[in-house]
């Protein structure tokens, strides 16, 4: 395998990484998979959201420290993270989009 092909790879298990837990977290909420230990909805929202700052800033500690085909799982933590992150603002964003437009009566 060359360096290029590792780079990618790493990159892709980063990116998978966190993928795959912010997916686990949306089914676990649908499912309400973790009602036997109280979790409600507002749980979910907030391990969702900590799953995604914690990648954005494990992605960039790691691609600025870590040694090279460690970067590019960083690049990929970082990118998963900031498109959870953005996933969090947008749904914010319409949730008050729709308490300001809705109407009454």
């Amino acid at each position: 395998m060359t360096e290029i092909e590792r780079g990618r790879a790493a990159a892709t298990i980063g990116f998978a990484a966190t993928t795959i837990l912010l997916v686990l977290t949306v089914v676990a909420f649908r499912n309400d998979a973790l009602e036997s230990f109280g979790w409600q909805g507002g749980e979910y929202a907030y391990s969702f959201v900590w799953i995604a700052l914690g990648s954005a800033v494990a992605g960039a500690v790691v691609k600025m420290a870590a040694p090279a085909p460690w970067r590019s799982a960083g690049s990929g933590l970082l990118l998963a993270g900031v498109i959870g992150v953005g996933v969090v603002i947008a749904l914010i964003v319409v949730f008050v989009w729709a308490l300001s437009n809705l109407q009454l009566g």
